[in-house]
């Protein structure tokens, strides 16, 4: 007390009693949670999710600390049908409602009187509850079977099988048609089952994060950054660059196009997020004057671009759409050809003065695992055209030595088809990116003994759903990082308000964050999150400014080789830490990229 009233003389405080109150507040115990709050909510596309509130005992008194809320995510393809989508949404309400009873009850219990700075030991909690509730949902399951063996007949699993290709083959000649259509294709893998109230999970970590960084009085970002670096504060952080989605391509009559699923945007380096982002929607305000059905405004032709990249090769006009948003917060039309969407980019930047491979980028999403016909097994790019993964991969090598300036490719194939995913990563390596996101759907299965299960890629697309733990992100990107492949933070198609998949993205150190397009609060928010983190990086001098880098895949490796043994070590400023492994030189870029690109 003699020491508080001798340091008041000196400091003189305005507030007297506020001062006390701070200073003894030093030797107050550290918060601990005391009480946990689920409840059901709606997210952007009004589908039924999960918040959860925590309140720590801070100073004697219940005090509310935070809430989160998850983003929804749905197993099923946009072309389902409406059984199969009724089926998922009564799947989805009964998740959420148990989601809301594990929250309440049995993770309120287990939970009380932690640390919410101790996420280590949150997870590890956390975790132990979720396999155990796994083995009490397989107790159940064996019981039921049981009981019903006798009285069902066991069915055939509808998963395509590695068979001969089903045709009319007697009838035909032996020749090289037929040695190619009965070439058999790796079946497709089960679709991993999500257990019943699995997003409690994965609420109550993100809650317990936030928690931790209110208490600590930090950023989220900074507070995950802590997590992934052992303590170590970085020196500066680099911001994940914003993949803008601009154009959702529809899959359905009268479109033929059926291989794009989104065109995106990406900024080039140079440019701050937020020059970045206003450049994005001045192409997507262009884009909307293009779009205009006939009558409205003139649509200029191909051919009418300011610096003439564009030409009229007797190709059908734009396509003509309305000013739809989709739930992804972009513009939605549809193609016939999948040059259609690429010029229309080209026309788009070009009538306003940008030139894409110096002003812009494109990454596109081509969602390939909705498109195999296991029948034939061929992939229906357009409407009755079909390709094998061969020829998916000859056609992808075309179109990128076609339009450079395409510099991203998600899931341009199957996960099964790990053949050709290492033939395209060896074509294309050095030239874009090769991202899997369908492979990484389930983070609880990329990781095995150290190592990471996907195709070989240049990254993945990771998205915080169901029952994923802030520490599986942070053990999964630090093994990413070692093998070299970039992290690409991605929202969920049903995504929420909650801005905390920006703070993860940035704290873990993702090379891009995937978030959908400029419309949409939900969307919105979360750039507007992004723009904050950059000033405030900024105004502290903690900002390093993003480099990107293709690989040069060795193209000698085999499908199932690990990414370590072929990738080049990090550089030695790069952040996190690199760990030793053998070099290979990195080939320069493309001869087609325009010289005064900022990739490097």
């Amino acid at each position: 007390m003699e020491e508080a009233l001798n340091a008041l003389f000196a400091q003189r405080p305005a507030d007297l009693y506020g001062e006390l109150a701070n200073y003894f507040s030093k030797f107050s115990k550290a918060p601990v949670i005391c009480k946990l709050v689920g409840r059901k909510v709606f997210d952007g596309v009004g589908q039924p999710t999960l918040e959860v509130e925590i309140y720590c005992t801070v100073k004697n008194y219940e005090k509310r600390i935070c809430s989160t809320v998850m983003s929804s995510h749905s197993q099923i393809p946009e072309n389902a049908s409406p059984e199969a989508t009724e089926a998922d949404e009564k799947e989805r309400n009964d998740s959420v409602n148990t989601a809301v009873e594990w929250v309440n009850e049995s993770l309120n219990t287990m939970l009380r009187d932690l640390k919410p700075t101790d996420q280590c030991k949150v997870d590890k909690m956390l975790g132990e509850c979720f396999t155990k509730k796994v083995e009490e949902k397989k107790e159940i399951q064996k019981q039921e079977e049981k009981e019903e063996e006798k009285a069902t007949p066991v069915l055939t699993s509808c998963t395509p099988s590695a068979t001969t290709l089903p045709g009319k083959k007697k009838a035909e000649r032996p020749g090289k048609k037929v040695a190619v259509s009965e070439r058999t294709i790796p079946p497709a893998e089960p679709m991993e089952s999500v257990l019943c109230g699995s997003l409690a999970i994965g609420g109550t970590s993100l809650a317990v994060a936030k928690a931790g960084a209110t208490i600590s009085r930090i950023p989220l970002y900074l507070h995950i950054a802590l997590l992934k670096c052992n303590q170590g504060s970085p020196k500066e952080i680099t911001l994940p660059l914003p993949m803008v989605t601009l154009l959702n391509c529809e899959k359905f009559s009268p479109a033929k196009l059926k291989l794009v699923k989104e065109v995106m945007l990406i900024p080039p380096v140079q440019l701050s997020v937020k020059q970045g982002i206003e450049r994005v929607l001045d192409i997507q305000k262009e884009m909307i004057r293009l779009l205009e059905p006939p009558g409205k405004a003139p649509s200029p032709q191909l051919a009418d671009s300011k610096k003439g990249k564009a030409r009229n090769t007797g190709k059908k006009a734009p396509p003509q759409a309305s000013k739809r948003i989709s739930h992804l917060g972009c513009l939605i039309t549809g193609c016939d050809n999948l040059e259609q969407p690429l010029l229309l980019m080209q026309t788009a930047c070009n009538n306003i003065g940008l030139e894409l491979g110096t002003d812009m980028y494109l990454a596109i999403n081509c969602a390939a695992h909705e498109l195999m016909d296991y029948a034939k097994g061929k992939y229906e790019i357009l409407t009755g055209t079909f390709k094998s993964p061969d020829e998916m991969v000859d056609m992808y090598v075309e179109l990128i030595n076609k339009f450079p300036f395409i510099i991203a490719l998600i899931d341009p194939l199957r996960k099964e088809d790990r053949e050709q995913w290492n033939n395209i990563c060896c074509a294309l390596g050095s030239k874009c990116y090769l991202i899997a996101e369908d492979a990484a759907t389930y983070i609880s299965k990329l990781k095995i003994d150290q190592n990471i299960s996907i195709p070989t890629c240049s990254g993945v697309v990771l998205k915080y759903i169901n029952q994923t733990k802030v520490s599986d992100l942070v053990e999964l990107t630090g093994l990413l990082d070692g093998q070299r492949h970039i992290t690409i933070l991605g929202s969920p198609d049903g995504e929420s308000s909650d801005d905390s998949l920006v703070d993860l993205a940035v704290g873990l150190g993702a090379r891009f964050i995937k978030l959908g397009g400029l419309s949409r609060g939900e969307r919105v928010t979360k750039y507007n999150r992004l723009l904050a983190i950059e000033e405030e990086l900024a105004k502290n001098r903690t900002l390093r400014e993003a480099n990107l880098e293709f690989i040069a895949f060795a193209e000698e490796s085999p499908p199932e080789k690990q990414l370590s043994d072929a990738l080049p070590p990090p550089e030695r400023d790069s952040w996190p830490p690199p760990l030793s492994q053998p070099a290979l030189q990195v080939r320069s870029l493309p001869a087609q990229l325009p010289g005064n690109s900022t990739l490097t």
